[in-house]
């Protein structure tokens, strides 16, 4: 009876610590800054909520070891001011899926003011610590449609939240949303991008988010040699 309980014991906590491992820990760090109108917004966060019910990267979630992922919605703006978080939510299927999507595209906005980026990096690469949730692979999806706005105050500046990034081992890419800033690719390419595969890719405009979003993120689910995306 002792060692059938220690067993099922054992077993037990086997599966509690399989139920925490993923194949990858994603932040989608959405910008909300005063660039940002409540239309443009809401255009990440349906795009977002569209690429995760999108059969084929459920199709890509489902080829990984753990056939699952972790992720968490993170919105940022002024440098300051705390982030707004959804929490972490494992997606293993059409109904985490779903359930993760209603989340992202109802998420309210809090945030607005200036752009920084550089916290609300670290404020996403801050959120892998203690979440419960054990992956190789870390990665902050940042989206955006300006550069970082000089602090005014001490914060945590772009370059040193790349510093901590590389610290970490973790991935930012990016995802320039172009309709202001014309080159914001390059800068994001300069200041952004750091880590294994990193890589940015670009839109036009809001109207060209979703699909842009459902490529990048079928290539941070399935990591690939770094191409150009120039």
């Amino acid at each position: 009876m002792v060692l059938a309980a220690m067993l099922l014991g054992f077993t037990s906590a086997l599966a509690a610590a399989a139920d925490k491992a993923a194949d990858l820990e994603l932040v989608f760090a959405v910008d909300a800054s005063g660039s940002v109108d409540d239309t443009e917004f809401r255009l990440q966060l349906d795009g977002i909520a569209s690429a995760l019910t999108d059969k084929t990267v459920l199709t890509a979630i489902a080829a990984g070891p753990m056939k699952r992922i972790a992720i968490n919605l993170l919105v940022w703006a002024e440098a300051k001011e705390p982030k707004d978080q959804s929490g972490w939510m494992i997606v293993s299927g059409p109904a985490d899926a779903a359930r993760a999507a209603r989340i992202i595209a109802g998420f309210p906005r809090r945030q607005n003011g200036g752009t920084g980026i550089g916290e609300g990096i670290a404020s996403a690469l801050r959120s892998f610590s203690g979440n419960g949730i054990a992956a190789t692979r870390h990665v902050v999806d940042v989206s955006g449609d300006g550069p970082e706005t000089t602090p005014r105050d001490y914060v945590v500046t772009i370059d040193e939240a790349r510093s901590m990034a590389m610290a970490l081992g973790a991935t930012v890419n990016g995802l320039a949303i172009q309709n202001e800033e014309p080159q914001l690719a390059e800068w994001y390419r300069d200041h952004v991008q750091v880590g294994d595969n990193s890589f940015v890719m670009a839109v036009a405009d809001y109207t060209g988010f979703a699909r842009a979003m459902r490529r990048k993120l079928l290539r941070e689910i399935a990591p690939q040699p770094r191409l150009s995306e120039r």
